[in-house]
């Protein structure tokens, strides 16, 4: 270990790992710091197209190859067969009233399946977490960042030139050095405790809480009888990130190619204590009777952990950076895991951070800079919270649940696109948020979508979505013949090709030189 280093990270879950590989590819000193060993279990799983698009541009910008092909279903299990991961072709959500069996909803009324992508080959993946954070960390280790794992830190102390992080390893005292922190420990983690930073509310947004475990022995939900196929669905059911949602919570169900699921619950202060969900064991099994579809799923099903209980899932800290510190998207704040939201707001700020380090590192820039990268990352957070804020206002209705989610899939499918076409400029903010016409408009829509009064004033707010993703729908999320079911086809984003302000053969390059048609 060096005397002092230039960076030091604190928590090697994916993002700090990946924070210190481009901090040692740009030529920093850098010491990755983690309290416990890996592997550890991590929950929060499933990627997304843009989660995974970002990920590819950090790997070929600083020099990463050994991660490009953990950004496709194929390519991964091409090359790390033996690390764990799961299928995600793309979004299966499903509303259920508890304690009654789901009547048969011919026109989808009740059902909302949005395919990321054509064929497996390209298709998103869900992260095996202790598998998949292991291998970065081992990945950090091979170029050279030093890495000492349980590690309890328990002071920052600001010297001047740089920071001394205080703490034991295996009993004994030991002091690390470094010019700047990042801090990658998650939510209310390490330098929120220490520095005592206050935390800001999420406007409107509901206390909510959390229950999951991993499981093994869980049935496909495509294999029940009630979900037999009379149509082709856009993609296999299970093959996705699958929400099971009712009135003030959901439920995901996220599979593995280990034979391990992934499972919980998140939903409202009030609906968890009228369903003791605090109990564990007893109170999952009551919830799952209450959904007849998932009582047979997980009829043979084991739970492989205990289960952990999240009581305050939604945080946001209220100061991001300092001169000599800044904290990651994943540890300045959360909201829930309901759209996959976490880890493109993740990915997204590493990037922003890179190039901080990259253009400005030593310079009088540095400081506007970190201040422009923290207001950016609240920004985002609260754009989030509010568009999940709505949606949890509304899982009582799914027909405006389902028109308040297409807001997501129009701006994260807009943002690809772009992104994908080298006219990052289109798409500079997570959701549009500060997209000039688009980013206004969802914000006045999701105010209203919080005090709908009636039938008339839903069906309004259903058609004003519609009427403001249409300048950004590149994937037919307004055809309305779709009942639901939205497929990835190449002729949607072929004809929308003005709206990223390209031309029909900029799109059908696109389309060839991503792997789209297998």
């Amino acid at each position: 270990m060096n005397p002092a280093y230039d960076i030091a990270v604190i928590g090697s879950g994916f993002a700090g790992s990946l924070t210190a590989m481009i901090a040692r590819r740009l030529g920093h000193s850098v010491v990755l710091l983690e309290k416990d060993r890996h592997p550890r279990v991590v929950i929060g799983e499933s990627s997304t197209p843009l989660s995974n698009l970002l990920l590819e541009d950090i790997a070929t910008r600083y020099d990463l190859p050994r991660l490009n092909p953990l950004t496709k279903w194929g390519t991964w299990q091409e090359h790390y067969p033996n690390i764990a991961c799961g299928l995600k072709r793309g979004f299966t959500f499903y509303h259920h009233q508890l304690g009654c069996p789901d009547a048969p909803d011919p026109d989808r009324m009740r059902q909302l399946l949005v395919a990321a992508s054509p064929h497996n080959r390209i298709a998103d993946t869900h992260w095996f977490r202790s598998d998949f954070d292991e291998m970065l960390v081992h990945e950090a280790q091979d170029i050279g960042v030093d890495y000492v794992d349980e590690v309890k830190l328990d002071s920052f102390l600001d010297q001047g030139n740089d920071v001394a992080l205080a703490g034991k390893r295996n009993g004994l005292a030991i002091t690390i050095r470094a010019r700047f922190v990042v801090d990658a420990t998650g939510p209310r983690g390490f330098l929120h405790r220490t520095l005592q930073l206050p935390e800001m509310p999420l406007p409107n947004y509901p206390s909510t809480q959390a229950l999951f475990s991993h499981f093994s022995n869980v049935k496909r939900l495509g294999d029940a009888p009630e979900h037999a196929v009379t149509e082709i669905t856009p993609y296999p059911i299970d093959d996705a990130a699958v929400h099971h949602v009712f009135e003030g919570g959901w439920i995901w169900v996220l599979r593995f190619n280990n034979g391990l699921t992934s499972a919980g619950v998140a939903a409202t202060n009030e609906v968890f204590a009228r369903l003791h969900l605090w109990e564990g064991e007893t109170a999952w099994k009551e919830l799952l009777e209450s959904i007849p579809a998932l009582q047979h799923q997980f009829a043979t099903a084991t739970r492989e952990r205990p289960f952990t209980h999240a009581k305050r899932l939604s945080f946001l800290s209220e100061t991001i950076c300092g001169e000599k510190w800044a904290l990651l998207p994943s540890a300045a704040g959360f909201v829930d895991p309901l759209l996959s939201t976490g880890f493109p707001l993740t990915l997204l700020g590493i990037s922003r951070l890179a190039d901080i380090f990259e253009n400005d590192w030593a310079k009088p820039s540095f400081s506007a800079r970190l201040t422009s990268y923290a207001k950016q990352t609240t920004n985002e957070l609260l754009a989030t919270s509010k568009l999940l804020s709505s949606l949890y206002a509304n899982m009582h209705d799914f027909e405006v649940f389902t028109a308040l989610s297409l807001l997501y899939f129009a701006a994260a499918s807009f943002s690809e696109t772009a992104r994908r076409l080298n006219k990052s400029q289109l798409a500079l903010s997570f959701l549009l948020h500060d997209h000039a016409s688009f980013g206004p408009a969802c914000s006045k829509l999701l105010d209203r979508a919080q005090h709908l009064q009636n039938k008339q004033e839903s069906t309004q707010l259903i058609e004003d979505i519609l009427c403001a993703i249409e300048p950004i729908d590149v994937a037919g999320l307004c055809n309305r013949q779709r009942r639901n079911w939205h497929p990835v086809d190449a002729e949607d984003l072929i004809r929308s090709a003005h709206k990223v302000k390209a031309t029909r053969d900029e799109i059908a390059h696109l389309l060839k030189s991503c792997g789209f048609y297998e």
